[in-house]
């Protein structure tokens, strides 16, 4: 019975949605004040269908009921109470129903902590999302039904789900990934909102600034948590491999960053305007190509869903409707929200249009090297493969050059500014920076240059910061006067790119300096690795709720001190068979110690293994939080949280002026 609920439910989802994409807009559109003020009580009827819905299938996948064909293929009675839940979304259909849910999250949200918008801009606002989320419930329900029934044929077991996603990494990442990727989709209303209302001034950037923000950031930490699931579960002991589905998420994060700086630019100045607008479209739009790339069946992709080509050609459709559609009401009404203010060439302003130019070539350079494979395949000219260095050699030297902006912008002015004056703030920062630079690679023999100049720009972009806010303070009248003016907006700024120098390093420094070796070894042997002794003890039987496995024990020592006891597994998962690698890693802030079983070898209990010793590897991960919480903590500016009653005069009077 619960399955046939739910699926009532998001049919009545799916008609709420459908009422919320038309009623306002019509409102909106014949100035109708009733009609306006239903869509944010549509939006959270729309939350609370689509969340019975989504109860309704977690229950059936927690209650084992392998009459609904989703929970016969994803999932099995042996299976973890916690990760039978996950499972709702490991699979194609389930994850439609999280990216659903979120949507209507968002959606709702928008409704609820909105009250400073106009009634008009708000009308507009969640009848865009109603359209999004129309768009995809249609899908859900004509495509992809998650309570489709296997009767009678009911199977006494389900086949389980796929070991590789029998990980805590299933229960947090895709909800973070999607919390990015959909949280897109309000600064895309916001953008298509004052297109449509053609007079809107920049106070639509303010409104979308905050809802931008925390879909960065919630983007931002998926993608790092994405990152580390696969260093530790993979057994490869890589954190990125320029996958086409890794691209898919990158791409709108890179777009997403350029968007962030340019709503500021909008939010601040009034600059920018219509190039704000187009990056909401593109951020959206390549959350979208994603979706379609996940789930069409036109790329082989370890985190790719097996879909039929009907599905595929259903997400292309709404894709090309959406972008199409978007793009076309930009050309006819960009002119009406372009920017009318100058700016000197010496100045933040074009800084920041330094800043997204070089993140915009760098989503394309991406966006060629993930869709060039298929293209080629397409016209029939074969197949081929990019791999990482097209991808390392065009975006790098992007990153290179973007730093050095990065240093520069905290210490310019708005409108205009003096090269000189830069000099004399940044000279010591630039000093200090070429010196730490090139000492640091002293410390690790051999001397790499490439880790010189990643240490040289991110101290620079670190002590750029430091001077900004050493100015700032000193300018004041004490200073705690100082650090009481320093906003929230502020401070969230120094902390993102605090964390994106301190990503870099690690990048660089692991990717430089670590050392992997794949050597066969018997109980009782020891090898050296980065001055590190690993001793192979022995191997066990264990036997975990689900699976069998091997289970070797590793103690590592460092001058004859045991300061590590890694034990990697081997398992087999009972419902199917699968055999799977499960890595042990001695964590720490500085390195990483890494060992992953391969497969026995001859009769003497000896085994294949891989060792890996990683420098500041957590640094990239420690980089993204920071990021996430600049995002976050840029939030709290008071500017977001007043509030402003909107009356019924007021409304009308936006109404008129509209």
């Amino acid at each position: 019975m619960m399955p046939e609920i739910g699926h009532f439910a998001l049919i009545i989802a799916f008609c709420l949605t459908l009422m919320l994409a038309t009623v306002p807009a019509w409102g909106a559109w014949r100035g109708n004040v009733i009609a306006m003020a239903l869509a944010p009580t549509l939006a959270i009827g729309v939350l609370v269908f689509v969340g019975i819905s989504f109860g309704c299938l977690a229950s059936a996948f927690l209650q084992d009921d392998f009459s609904v064909a989703l929970v016969a293929s994803h999932s099995n009675s042996l299976l973890p109470p916690i990760y039978k839940f996950a499972a709702v979304w490991g699979n194609h259909e389930g994850s439609l129903m999280l990216w659903a849910l979120i949507l209507a999250l968002w959606t709702a949200a928008v409704a609820l902590f909105s009250p400073s918008l106009p009634l008009l801009v708000l009308s507009r606002v969640l009848s865009v999302m109603g359209a999004i989320g129309v768009g995809f419930l249609s899908f859900s329900l004509v495509t992809s039904n998650p309570f489709a029934r296997l009767l009678p044929g009911t199977p006494v077991d389900g086949g389980d789900l796929n070991p590789l996603l029998q990980d805590p990494g299933l229960i947090i990442h895709p909800p973070l990934l999607y919390m990015g990727y959909v949280g897109f989709s309000v600064a895309f209303a916001f953008a298509i909102a004052a297109l449509l209302g053609g007079r809107l001034d920049a106070s639509w950037a303010r409104w979308s600034r905050p809802w931008t923000n925390i879909a960065w950031g919630f983007l931002s930490l998926g993608i790092m948590l994405g990152s580390w699931w696969a260093y530790y579960e993979l057994g490869w002991g890589g954190w990125w491999f320029w996958d086409p589905v890794e691209n898919a998420s990158f791409m709108p994060w890179l777009a997403g960053t350029a968007l962030i700086h340019s709503l500021a630019a909008t939010d601040k100045r009034g600059l920018f305007k219509s190039w704000t607008v187009l990056l909401a479209i593109f951020a959206f739009s390549l959350s979208l190509l994603g979706t379609f790339l996940v789930r069409s069946g036109v790329l082989t992709s370890v985190h790719a869903f097996a879909t039929d080509p009907a599905r595929g050609m259903f997400i292309l459709v709404f894709l090309a409707l959406v972008v199409g559609g978007s793009l076309t009401l930009y050309a006819f009404r960009a002119p009406a929200v372009s920017s009318k203010v100058t700016f000197a060439w010496v100045s933040r302003e074009s800084l920041l249009l330094c800043n997204n130019v070089v993140f915009l070539v760098a989503t394309l350079t991406v966006l060629f090297g993930t869709l060039f494979p298929l293209i080629v395949d397409g016209l029939g000219m074969g197949k081929v493969s990019v791999g990482p260095p097209y991808f390392n050699a065009v975006f790098v030297p992007l990153m290179v050059l973007l730093v050095p902006f990065m240093g520069i912008g905290p210490v310019s002015r708005w409108k205009g500014d003096d090269v000189a004056r830069w000099r004399s703030e940044l000279m010591i920062p630039a000093v200090v920076a070429v010196v730490c630079g090139f000492t640091f690679p002293l410390l690790h023999a051999p001397y790499n240059i490439w880790v010189a100049l990643a240490v040289l720009l991110s101290s620079w972009l670190v002590l750029g910061l430091l001077q900004d806010v050493w100015r700032r303070l000193r300018n004041a009248s004490s200073p705690a006067r100082g650090l009481q003016r320093l906003t929230p907006g502020y401070c969230g700024m120094l902390i993102a790119h605090l964390g994106f120098a301190i990503c870099v390093t690690g990048v660089v420094a692991t990717s430089q300096y670590s050392v992997e070796r794949d050597l066969r070894m018997s109980p009782g042997d020891t090898q050296e690795l980065a001055g590190y002794e690993f001793k192979f003890i022995e191997v066990t039987q264990v036997r975990g709720p689900n699976f069998t496995a091997d289970e070797a024990r590793i103690e590592v020592s460092r001058d004859d001190v045991i300061v590590a006891s890694l034990l990697p597994q081997k398992r087999r998962y009972l419902a199917t068979g699968s055999v799977m690698t499960e890595a042990a890693i001695d964590p720490g802030l500085f390195r990483d110690l890494y060992v992953a079983m391969g497969e026995p070898i001859g009769n003497d209990g000896a085994w294949a293994m891989r060792l890996h010793y990683k420098p500041l590897v957590r640094w990239m991960w420690l980089g993204a939080i920071f990021m996430a919480a600049g995002a976050f903590t840029s939030v709290l500016d008071k500017r977001y949280r007043r509030q402003r009653h909107v009356v019924q005069s007021g409304n009308k009077a936006a109404l008129h002026g509209a």
